[in-house]
């Protein structure tokens, strides 16, 4: 555990999404990006590392996962600590400790509020699992890139598990 007290929320630092930043995520993702809104997380090298999405996509299909890692290279990486065991890890100690379950459902319940302001889809189903169990540390890390350390123990302790990783230079290369 990152031994983070809990942050009030705050609202993410949205950036609007350039021709240069959609190239990227492009680039990023093998794949146009769908139900872009916003850039809401850069990585030390420039590019976009998480992006917000809209809670529908263009056809109208619900899309509950707000925030959306967009860096193969992170991606890779949380992959392995996927791979590990860390998940089930993870949610056995939400049985275990009554204060980072509370911390987690804090997490889903600031996600949903987020994502409801933008456009209600009816459901609690927010991203990674939450609240009762993590299964994709892929979202929870996008959610504690796009909103700070503190609000999401997860996403919180996978970071620091994958320490100083934009240090190897950007994930692609855009002309």
């Amino acid at each position: 555990m990152t031994g983070q007290e809990p942050q009030p929320a705050q609202p993410p630092r949205l950036e609007p999404v350039s021709e240069a930043d959609r190239a990227a995520i492009q680039a990023q993702l093998g794949r146009p990006p769908r139900a872009l809104r916003a850039v809401a997380h850069r990585c030390g090298c420039g590019l976009p590392t998480v992006v917000q999405t809209n809670p529908r996509l263009e056809d109208g299909t619900p899309f509950p996962t707000l925030y959306y890692l967009t860096c193969p290279k992170l991606a890779a990486m949380i992959g392995t600590l996927e791979a590990s065991g860390l998940m089930r890890e993870m949610t056995d100690r939400l049985a275990e400790d009554e204060e980072l379950a509370a911390r987690y459902r804090a997490a889903h319940e600031s996600y949903l509020a987020q994502r409801d302001a933008l456009e209600p889809l009816g459901t609690t189903v927010t991203a990674g699992g939450m609240p009762g169990r993590v299964k994709c540390l892929h979202a929870l890390v996008a959610h504690s890139l796009a909103m700070g350390p503190g609000v999401n123990p997860f996403g919180d302790e996978a970071l620091e598990l994958l320490g100083e990783w934009w240090r190897t230079g950007s994930c692609v290369h855009t002309s």
